[in-house]
């Protein structure tokens, strides 16, 4: 879509609200539907490969789950933009980039059981859903944790499951997990999570004493249990959400 089309149909959403209902209406259509697909192909190409996202199996997942259906109606004509949107609550769907990093770093494969603390909309889990055989996924905000179970289930995300509470403690009934992705920013590493990730598992958690801006870690969890930890790049996540103890 470009620019002057994202123009207009800003103007559209400020100047003749009868008209949103026409453009929601319209972005279900077969046309727009094909017109999201170029839009994903181009983010998917310009965005990742060529900023170094190099796993196929992350592509290929990014390439199909359709990132407008993640976020709300007025948004979708911004789907597929180079950084992150509001989906309510004060909180966001992430940068597709990092939603893709994150899974990179994760090394999650066809086999793995994934953990995930902070569903949302639930594009991340949906992502991971493409590649691991089974996905939990916690939402602490009970609305947006309804909403992204419903959503997912209609998308055919039959692998992904959905939890509405505390993502601080982990799901231990699922546990161990072979990778673990935390979307929003900590302070410090929860124990409870270190504890349920496999050996040989890696988790991805913004950590930082800051609200504002946070390392992205990966925690890779060695044989004997031993832990190791490797900081990438600075990123900035809406806060963790909840009770940050172990009870």
């Amino acid at each position: 879509m470009s620019p002057a089309s994202k123009i207009l149909i800003s103007l559209v959403f400020l100047l003749a609200p009868g008209l949103v209902l026409a453009y929601i209406f319209l972005s279900h259509s077969p046309i727009m539907e094909h017109a999201m697909e170029k839009e994903r192909a181009a983010m998917v190409k310009t965005q990742l490969a060529g900023r170094g996202i190099g796993d196929q199996r992350v592509l290929r997942a990014m390439g199909h789950v359709p990132r407008h259906k993640f976020v709300p109606d007025y948004l979708e004509y911004k789907a597929y933009e180079d950084g992150p949107l509001s989906i309510g609550h004060g909180q966001t769907i992430s940068q597709p980039y990092i939603v893709a990093l994150m899974t990179e770093l994760a090394q999650v494969g066809p086999e793995d059981t994934v953990f995930e603390v902070g569903t949302g909309s639930g594009y991340q889990a949906a992502v991971l859903g493409e590649i691991a055989r089974e996905v939990y996924t916690v939402e602490y905000i009970e609305e947006l944790g309804r909403e992204a179970k419903e959503r997912l289930a209609a998308l055919g995300y039959k692998n992904v499951h959905v939890r509405i509470g505390d993502g601080y403690q982990g799901w231990p009934e699922h546990a161990p997990f072979n990778a673990i992705l935390v979307t929003a920013g900590i302070d410090h590493i929860p124990q409870p999570l270190i504890d349920q990730l496999a050996p040989g598992g890696r988790m991805v958690i913004p950590v930082g004493a800051d609200a504002l801006m946070q390392e992205l870690l990966v925690i890779e969890k060695n044989m004997d249990g031993s832990v190791q930890e490797t900081k990438t790049i600075p990123v900035r996540f809406v806060p963790f959400l909840g009770p940050k103890k172990a009870e």
